[in-house]
């Protein structure tokens, strides 16, 4: 399993590491005994990045890695996130104020089972705090050793650099996959300036650019049915921007899920994808992307087959874009 730094922490994670959402919630039905044992499983092979938030589920995917981390808790860098605030009558907001900070990290700390998160993002930011009281908040969880590195998601270049010129920000995550690329605007180079850690979610298009999954099958309450990308005349092109990479992958003996990872960490070298495997048999498949060595011409190959302009519908549906400051 090959490793990155985190930030200028001295800490190092597993690229790739482990996104958790899906075992909570979003993409269909969830099992506990079955996400526990793919996380053991993981952490077999060698992974050691785990990554939540607590939305997701709300609060339950925290609550099941609290539950493996009550027997696994050594070796593994846990990173959580704060800032969108969630109920179960579907009510949504983001909440970056110094009380809020506060409060969200004591109660993530209670339903993990820790004492220290390893990384503590602000999940979306709200630009009517500013950015001095949700840094200065998070710098205080450090001194009081409740985190110990702080990372921001979905930001801007310029927040970043505004960022870390208050505290130092290890991580950076934000969606970057072939068919989301904004990260390639100037976030890839701020990040490697900086000394940063870009951690990309979603790196296999939400499961799209694995082949693997049919849209028109999801279950009712998967969030895919209602992403524009998986939806009318945008799925069908889609689809065969999917099947180009699968006939790619297959000439060469691999996964188009293995391209898409090796392509991630061809572009950066500063790049951690945190795949969302719920079923242990993909977590060896998705390592093994990352060891894949993609030549220049096989880049320049795939840059061309998802330009911007290629990919149809948008990362989100109408609502889902709050917080976001790149889209």
């Amino acid at each position: 399993m090959q490793k990155r730094p985190l930030g200028t922490t001295g800490l190092t994670i597993s690229a790739p590491g482990l996104g958790c959402m899906g075992m909570s919630e979003f993409y269909g039905p969830t099992e506990d005994t079955a996400s526990l044992a793919t996380l053991s499983a993981a952490l077999d092979i060698g992974y050691d990045f785990l990554d939540t938030a607590d939305t997701y589920g709300l609060g339950h995917n925290e609550e099941l890695l609290g539950t493996f981390l009550k027997h696994r808790r050594d070796g593994i860098v846990l990173a959580t996130k704060f800032g969108i605030v969630r109920d179960a009558a579907g009510s949504r907001r983001i909440d970056n104020t110094p009380a809020y900070v506060a409060a969200a990290c004591d109660a993530s700390l209670k339903r993990l089972r820790i004492e220290t998160i390893d990384l503590y993002y602000c999940h979306r930011r709200n630009p009517e705090t500013p950015l001095e009281e949700t840094i200065g908040a998070m710098a205080k969880l450090v001194a009081a050793g409740k985190v110990r590195a702080l990372g921001l998601s979905e930001v801007s270049p310029a927040t970043l650099r505004a960022a870390h010129a208050l505290h130092p920000i290890a991580a950076v995550q934000s969606e970057y996959s072939l068919w989301s690329r904004e990260p390639e605007d100037g976030m890839l180079e701020t990040c490697a300036e900086l000394g940063v850690t870009f951690v990309a979610y979603s790196p296999l298009g939400r499961g799209f650019l694995t082949g693997a999954i049919d849209p028109e099958a999801l279950s009712e309450g998967d969030f895919r049915k209602g992403n524009p990308r998986f939806q009318g005349p945008a799925l069908a092109q889609n689809r065969r921007l999917a099947d180009t990479l699968g006939t790619f992958a297959t000439a060469r003996g691999v996964t188009a899920a293995q391209v898409a990872l090796a392509w991630l960490v061809t572009k950066a070298p500063n790049v951690v994808p945190i795949p969302g495997a719920r079923r242990a048999t993909r977590l060896a498949e998705n390592a093994a992307g990352v060891d894949l060595a993609l030549s220049t011409g096989d880049v320049a190959e795939l840059d061309t087959l998802f330009a911007r302009d290629a990919v149809a519908g948008a990362r989100y549906a109408a609502g889902g874009t709050a917080g976001i400051e790149v889209i």
